[in-house]
């Protein structure tokens, strides 16, 4: 698990993103967001992650500029259940929640949060990997439209990992389709990742509003 961070609230919380840093070709503060991870602000930084199968999704109070990004890969689900109930449907409503109640502890309004979607590639290209994109990216929109969040723009599927820069204060995303890879560090880090959610069950509890 990520190491624990604490924020401007006064929590810590395991899944907030700690890799700050000055990224000085957009001359702005910047947070790298790992799978697991979420980072929200109501500062001018800029957020950054590189998504395999894995799914972002960047919300954004419209008004007030309040924003942030999550990243996130749905276990198999091996109780047996479909739909909102299963397994896998209860980790990804986790890490939806997480996102939007601190974004709702900095400010922003439920009523007038967008939504930009990102990621789902078939990059994790063995059999037991194969659909893991896919049924990423189907339960975020079903999610956002179940909560009426508008989803007002997306890149998703495909065979490409793609790397996202967000900036909440203006709602702007830069996207980088990451068409020949060098190594495999990105489906290694998924690969690890999805092992550890696969045994882990969701812990600890989340604020609804």
């Amino acid at each position: 698990m990520p190491a624990p961070s604490s924020n401007k609230l006064g929590f810590v919380d395991p899944h907030l993103a700690s890799n700050h840093y000055y990224d000085r070709h957009f001359a702005t503060e910047a947070v790298k967001v790992l799978p697991g991870e979420y980072f929200a602000t109501e500062e001018e930084t800029m957020i950054v992650t590189v998504l395999g199968s894995c799914v972002s999704v960047c919300l954004r109070d419209r008004l007030t500029g309040v924003g942030g990004m999550n990243h996130f890969l749905l276990p198999h689900d091996r109780s047996g259940e479909t739909g909102p109930l299963a397994a896998s449907g209860r980790y990804g409503l986790y890490a939806m929640e997480l996102l939007v109640n601190h974004l709702l502890k900095l400010g922003a309004n439920r009523q007038r949060l967008e939504a930009k979607v990102f990621g789902g590639g078939q990059v994790l290209k063995t059999l037991q990997f194969s659909q893991v994109g896919e049924r990423n990216v189907a339960f975020v929109f079903e999610h956002l439209r179940k909560e009426s969040i508008p989803v007002v723009a997306k890149d998703v599927l495909d065979l490409y990992p793609r790397k996202v820069y967000f900036f909440p204060q203006t709602g702007r995303v830069l996207l980088k389709k990451i068409r020949s890879m060098h190594n495999s560090t990105i489906i290694d880090r998924e690969k690890a990742y999805l092992q550890q959610v696969e045994t882990r069950p969701v812990a600890g509890a989340v604020d609804l509003f």
